[in-house]
């Protein structure tokens, strides 16, 4: 089920589902909402969106009924996460699925948000969408990077297939604390682009998703379809080579590699401590022993800047060779 594609002038909805870090950094908020008017979007935020209650954007009622009233509203086009966090997944039980059916609409976020955007894909069919978070990204100095915009605009505003997945031209994993030092552009390098692994050819529906946050979903009615996927995982500053492993081995042992098609995994921050002898190569390599579907690292999604919008159950196809490099392409819309 594809939602409707967003043109100038639409209303976009802000909620914060998990982190309360749009309490502590109201100005990089603002700035999110300056940029999508800039973009020629309306904007309205969740009643709750701005508050604490603890670790959380509220309690879980609060957090539900803006989540709520942003699908009941009509003039709502699209949901944006203000930021992930740790918690997003508690909204999934109460969460009112038909409603969601009833009211399609663009719902994007990334990192902790995906266990939303996993699992009303699972329980409706619904595309959704790993992207920019208001925050991180919409909130940048000057907006969005150009990269992720583009991503954006074809992906979101525009009802043609998607097509070829370039890589950007530069990164950027520079911390500006917000609120305090985030006057300017981040500092950014050059980018070699996306890697092989294990080269081969892969087609089938994206499902993209942070590594640990996806686990959470194990063992529910929550945890998407595997089928035939090619799976997009990426996970954050936090980690360490020793819980990516770990990630991966869980992943290996649900019998999760025996049913996709392929894999493609996010760059990775260097906080996580990849290095020669403990490298992300490696790991991945042992965990996917026995398997010969293709797989890419350092792809233009996670927690590092730019970013591609990555829409789950929208065709894909992959191929990577040693001759011609590596072509991902998406090959139908995610919007209608």
């Amino acid at each position: 089920m594809k939602p409707d594609k967003l043109k100038p002038g639409d209303t976009i909805g802000i909620v914060s589902p998990s982190s309360p870090v749009a309490f502590y950094c109201p100005n990089r908020l603002n700035r999110g909402i300056a940029a999508l008017e800039n973009m020629g979007f309306k904007v309205i935020t969740g009643q709750h969106s701005r508050k604490r209650t603890g670790h959380t954007a509220g309690s879980l009622n609060n957090r539900l009924d803006d989540f709520h009233h942003m699908i009941r509203d009509p003039d709502v086009k699209a949901i944006i996460a203000t930021i992930g966090g740790y918690n997003s997944h508690q909204l999934l039980e109460e969460l009112d699925y038909s409603l969601i059916s009833s009211h399609p609409k663009i719902i994007m976020g990334y990192s902790d948000i995906t266990a939303l955007l996993a699992g009303i894909h699972a329980k409706t069919n619904l595309i959704t969408f790993m992207g920019p978070a208001i925050m991180p990204q919409f909130g940048e100095f000057g907006g969005l990077i150009d990269f992720t915009y583009h991503s954006f605009v074809r992906t979101l505003m525009k009802d043609t297939p998607i097509g070829k997945i370039d890589s950007s031209d530069h990164w950027t994993e520079e911390h500006l604390s917000w609120d305090i030092d985030d006057s300017r552009p981040r500092a950014t390098v050059p980018n070699t682009g996306m890697k092989i692994l294990k080269p081969g050819h892969a087609r089938g529906p994206i499902l993209a998703a942070n590594m640990g946050t996806l686990l959470l979903l194990a063992g529910t009615p929550y945890l998407p379809s595997f089928e035939g996927k090619i799976l997009c995982l990426e996970d954050d500053e936090s980690e360490q080579p020793s819980t990516i492993d770990r990630y991966v081995t869980q992943i290996r042992q649900m019998g999760i590699f025996d049913q996709i098609s392929g894999l493609i995994i996010g760059r990775f921050h260097s906080n996580v401590g990849f290095n020669e002898e403990d490298s992300l190569q490696e790991l991945l390599q042992n965990a996917t022993r026995g398997y010969d579907f293709p797989i890419i690292y350092d792809a233009d999604f996670g927690h590092t800047d730019p970013m591609i919008v990555l829409p789950n159950g929208v065709e894909a196809s992959l191929q990577a060779t040693e001759e011609r490099g590596v072509l991902f392409s998406i090959e139908e819309s995610a919007v209608q």
